[in-house]
């Protein structure tokens, strides 16, 4: 579980490894088997900083060449938590602020960790940054080598610009 107790803690810095299964944080696809993090919670008189680190794996389709292939997703974040008396609804809508009455026993990082966890996936899967992708005309994985597709008669308006390509790749 992601629980810390907090309430005998004194000031300082403390430093917390979990691991567990995914399903233990309400997260599947892409991600598979366990997920680990790292805590590092700073105490203050009325304040509390943490920050975490998690990884998971996941399985991811590459979006220039459809290969499928795994990733290490590490997400990151940083909480501030304020001890006070009275707590306003309004007031816990502050983004990365949480207030907690004083008498507090426990927070549970489950929730947070799982929502970074699936905004750390990345909006373009790529198996490799250096992925050619697919041939256009036949769909062979270029990365694999070149495709036996023959150059068509380009479009003279589109000569300017074949050029550019072609000086780019000689530099």
């Amino acid at each position: 579980m992601l629980k810390i107790k907090v309430s005998n803690l004194t000031n300082g810095r403390y430093d917390y490894d979990f691991e567990g299964k995914i399903s233990d944080i309400n997260i599947s696809d892409p991600y598979e088997g366990n997920y680990k993090t790292k805590a590092v919670l700073n105490k203050f008189d009325n304040q509390i900083i943490l920050d975490a680190t998690t990884d998971i794996v996941a399985n991811l389709v590459c979006d220039r060449c459809t290969k499928e292939f795994q990733s290490i997703i590490t997400s990151r974040y940083r909480m501030i938590y304020l001890f006070i008396q009275n707590i306003n609804d309004s007031e816990n809508e502050k983004i990365d602020i949480i207030y907690l009455h004083p008498e507090t026993d426990k927070i549970d990082l489950s929730e947070d960790v799982r929502d970074y966890a699936l905004l750390a996936l990345p909006m373009k899967k790529l198996c490799s940054e250096n992925c050619k992708g697919l041939c256009p005309k036949c769909g062979k994985n270029l990365n694999d080598g070149p495709c036996d597709c023959h150059d068509e008669k380009i479009d003279p308006r589109w000569e300017p610009l074949q050029k550019l390509i072609v000086k780019n790749k000689l530099n």
